[in-house]
């Protein structure tokens, strides 16, 4: 589906494909609210709270939203699925179209070319993206050891780096693309068997 142009109205950002609740409001893609909460879980019960808090902060409220961005990874495997199904169940319920934005693509906003972008993954490796001019490369995993995550280019993620405000610049830029719906972005295969989608959240 393609959405008109969005008027002056704000875009909603979350991500909790980290160890942390991640929200951000945005008008013209200056941001007027943020919240950032540090959890290793607990994501599921926080989002939404945490959303409505970041509204009423911004002196919004969810009718006033006229599109989200998502994280959608890679990072925590729960924690996208949390972030996607509750994007795609908002945007249900209010008719507004939702971006889905990779943990890569946020990092690497903003900054010069080249530039590597690194999530942390488990045994001490990194999934990273490289970025030169055009379409990035092809995501990898890069062992422990590793001479390119000594790079002076890399932008490594860390336990207090906020994407939401990133991805919310980027939602905008990307509202109209036919592909921007979003999806678990995973660059390596879950551990636990997938789960149904959770179904649409609707704010009170």
């Amino acid at each position: 589906m393609r959405f008109a142009p969005l008027p002056s109205k704000a875009i909603l950002a979350f991500d909790t494909s980290g160890s942390a609740c991640d929200v951000a409001v945005l008008n013209q893609g200056q941001i007027i609210a943020k919240r950032f909460e540090p959890m290793s879980k607990g994501q599921a019960e926080r989002l939404i709270p945490l959303v409505k808090e970041t509204l009423q902060s911004a002196g919004q409220n969810i009718n006033d939203i006229a599109a989200i961005g998502v994280g959608t990874g890679p990072g925590n495997f729960t924690g996208i699925r949390i972030s996607v199904a509750a994007a795609r169940g908002l945007a249900v319920a209010l008719n507004i179209p939702t971006i889905g934005v990779t943990s890569f693509d946020a990092l690497a906003f903003g900054a010069g070319r080249p530039v590597r972008a690194l999530c942390p993954a488990p045994r001490g490796t990194w999934l990273c993206q490289f970025f030169v001019n055009g379409e990035p490369g092809t995501p990898e995993t890069l062992q422990p050891g590793d001479a390119r995550l000594e790079d002076s280019i890399n932008i490594k993620r860390h336990a207090s780096f906020a994407l939401a405000p990133a991805i919310g610049r980027i939602a905008l830029q990307r509202v109209n693309q036919e592909n921007a719906r979003p999806v678990p972005f995973y660059v390596r295969a879950a551990n636990a068997a997938p789960q149904p989608d959770r179904g649409p959240v609707v704010l009170p």
